[in-house]
């Protein structure tokens, strides 16, 4: 069974710091993409970051400089790094995985994404 399994959300104060984590099973990690995305309701999902097996890796200019995106090909999990959070990245966070290198599947077709995890939220306020 393919699973994605999202962790490490919460509360945090704007400018603080919070790192996901994203564990897999049934799959074989090291040939997939990892990604996040994130969406708030009422609103479209919006990518946040990719890694390709190769550990190239693709941010929205929303997060650049802030956030990292990384991954840990012998315990299976993807990471992302968030610092100088702002109350506008509060969202649910999700994982995604796929075998695919297509940018355009990943930034215009997130449907199109294999797997998906049920996420995590994440709350930015003082």
């Amino acid at each position: 069974q393919v699973q994605l399994v999202e962790s490490g959300g919460g509360l945090v104060q704007p400018g603080g710091s919070l790192r996901l984590s994203c564990a897999a099973s049934g799959i074989i990690f090291r040939f997939n993409d990892m990604a996040w995305y994130r969406q708030v309701p009422g609103k479209e999902r919006e990518f946040v970051a990719r890694i390709t097996t190769g550990r190239n890796t693709f941010y929205a200019d929303s997060v650049k400089g802030r956030f990292a995106i990384s991954r840990d090909d012998a315990k299976n999990t993807a990471y992302l790094q968030m610092d100088s959070l702002k109350p506008e990245d509060t969202a649910r966070y999700y994982c995604a995985s796929d075998r695919t290198s297509d940018r355009v599947i990943w930034i215009n077709h997130p449907n199109s994404v294999n797997t998906w995890g049920q996420g995590t939220l994440v709350t930015v306020t003082s």
